[in-house]
């Protein structure tokens, strides 16, 4: 099955991630000097903890980039919870190939993994309340589409993937603007269909509905106003909880009665998993 993604170039992520591993003259010195050309490598990748498996397929475009003729053998799924000791893949190819794809293949199971289990630790919190984990716009640069990939594989939602899918209005386009009303009104006539509006104040709520917002961020809310916030808007829009949300405080936060909830750092703080791919001659 191929593996793609809406706004993504695989082909061209894996090109430039292997130039800038190989650099100017597009060598792996190493296993040139170590390796003899004809020597061939199986390996095994596995996981050292429990994790939410993100980024696979991913991890299989950098070995067949540079070996086409590699025998791979996928064990497990992207959005598979599989226990610490659980191998995941299978490889068998050019042994030069094999160790020049190593890194860049790990680095994003394991960068793509280490989203996607945080991701689920905060879903399995929050389950139960009928609230809806979001993603943010806080990801790496260049790494957006796989990010919020790997946050889809761990269960939760993306919101918004840029600035051109919907508008988001906060304090400093308010600041700018002069008011709450004033920023929706024109982005109301505008023509844009999603507004997304940022509030801290209850006060701002009833003049950002006014004017045609049609959903709320509650930003860095307690508990206490974010119920006060949802038994206002009464369910006239989408209601999203947001800001120093963490594992502690978003069980609390999501039993308000709000739509959504988003965490930052899903994308901006995930530690990496701990995967390994360990070799054997054949």
């Amino acid at each position: 099955m191929t593996f793609s993604l809406p706004h993504f170039d695989l082909a061209a992520f894996v090109a430039s991630t292997l130039a800038e591993d190989l650099g100017p003259d597009g060598r792996d010195v190493t296993s040139e000097a170590v390796i003899p050309a004809d020597a061939m490598f199986d390996g095994v990748m596995d996981t050292r903890d429990a994790v939410t498996l993100a980024g696979l397929p991913v991890a299989v475009a950098f070995f067949r980039a540079l070996d086409p003729d590699v025998v791979i053998e996928q064990l497990r799924q992207d959005g598979d919870q599989v226990a610490a000791g659980t191998d995941i893949l299978r490889i068998r190819g050019k042994a030069r190939a094999m160790l020049t794809a190593e890194r860049s293949a790990l680095n994003t199971v394991q960068h793509l993994s280490g989203i996607a289990t945080m991701t689920r630790a905060y879903v399995d919190a929050i389950a139960g309340t009928g609230a809806t984990l979001l993603d943010t716009r806080k990801t790496i640069p260049g790494l957006r589409v796989l990010e919020k990939y790997a946050t889809r594989m761990g269960g939760a939602t993306n919101h918004r993937m840029g600035l051109w899918d919907a508008a988001m209005i906060k304090d400093n386009h308010v600041a700018v603007a002069g008011s709450v009303g004033e920023a929706v009104c024109r982005a109301v006539a505008a023509g844009v269909q999603q507004i997304i509006v940022e509030v801290d104040r209850i006060d701002q709520i009833e003049p950002a509905l006014a004017a045609g917002a049609t959903h709320l961020l509650l930003d860095n809310m307690d508990a206490a106003m974010l119920r006060q916030a949802t038994a206002l808007v009464a369910g006239r829009v989408p209601t999203e909880a947001s800001g120093g949300v963490t594992l502690e405080t978003i069980r609390a936060k999501a039993a308000t009665g709000v739509t959504y909830i988003s965490v930052g750092r899903l994308t901006q703080s995930a530690p990496a998993a701990d995967i390994g791919l360990d070799f054997a001659y054949a």
